[in-house]
């Protein structure tokens, strides 16, 4: 397949070498040092076994994305309809779109922007940037994708490519699962720029991401989602299987950068209010977050 990936960050790049690497023709649209470091060294993934390199396409230009049969749209939560509006006078009428990003109604928000279906898609890997081009990859990596009619044979060739995906109807619920870990860990890792087996170790975190977990999960539940009834255990075991990540909130605040924290705990805040159900944990943390974000947000 031609993909092209828009917003080439730690997401969009961990995918595209993979995709690239299986023989796909992958071009990632992002920052001009992206682009230069890819056009010079290839686009680079390292791991524990090593680090490799593959040849990609990298432009700086929306029209990246003509001619491309799957568009990856990997950007912040807060870029989303300013995305979807630098693309859309470029997609194919054939292309599918899939949203691999956080928060749970941004595949809603780019369809309204595109005027036409976009996949939602729940990302489950730790990944960072350790320079322009080059992302290093810490854990999982797998997918679970919403239905649609060419969800199948994407997910097939996902899988083959190294990537294990799941095509599932309910995956806005697998959304929310993904947000109900982020809301659990992401502003906790920011504040103190601790990783998540660290971060559980400290007195009274286990039982503050406790109350965060129960007031998304009521939410969740008043919203008509359904959520796994073992989600607070799912989210504790984060801290063992992806003990050495920081969160993306936590990269975000040491490198000056706005953090999706108004699509993570804040979103949960808006919906809460909306809905008449107070949340005061996720609130705090929200509150906390954005008062970080003013004073290193360059």
């Amino acid at each position: 397949m031609s993909i092209a990936v828009v917003g080439a960050g730690a997401v969009g790049c961990y995918y595209g070498f993979l995709l690239a690497r299986a023989g796909h023709a992958v071009t990632l649209i992002g920052r001009p040092a992206l682009v230069e470091a890819v056009r010079a060294k290839g686009l680079v993934r390292e791991d524990a076994t090593g680090t490799a390199s593959v040849a990609v396409r990298a432009t700086t230009a929306a029209e990246g994305v003509v001619g491309a049969d799957l568009v990856l749209v990997c950007v912040k939560s807060d870029d989303t309809e300013a995305a979807g509006a630098m693309i859309a006078p470029h997609l194919g009428p054939s292309a599918s779109v899939l949203s691999l990003q956080n928060g749970v109604d941004n595949a809603e928000r780019l369809a309204t922007v595109l005027g036409r279906p976009v996949v939602p898609v729940a990302v489950y890997v730790a990944t960072e940037m350790l320079g322009p081009g080059h992302v290093l990859h810490n854990g999982r990596g797998d997918l679970i994708v919403g239905a649609s009619a060419a969800s199948a044979q994407i997910a097939a060739a996902f899988t083959a490519a190294g990537i294990p995906t799941a095509v599932s109807e309910r995956a806005l619920d697998a959304l929310w699962g993904k947000l109900i870990l982020n809301c659990a860990y992401n502003a906790l890792s920011a504040l103190t720029q601790l990783p998540y087996g660290r971060l559980v170790q400290g007195e009274g975190v286990i039982a503050s991401m406790t109350d965060v977990v129960r007031e998304c999960v009521t939410v969740a539940d008043a919203a008509g989602v359904s959520v796994a009834p073992d989600i607070l255990d799912r989210v504790l075991d984060l801290s063992i299987t992806m003990a050495d990540q920081r969160s993306s909130t936590a990269q975000d605040l040491a490198r000056g950068r706005r953090s999706e924290i108004d699509h993570l705990n804040g979103y949960v805040v808006r919906k809460g209010a909306e809905l008449g159900i107070p949340v005061p944990a996720n609130r705090m943390l929200h509150t906390l977050v954005r008062l970080a974000e003013a004073q290193s947000v360059v």
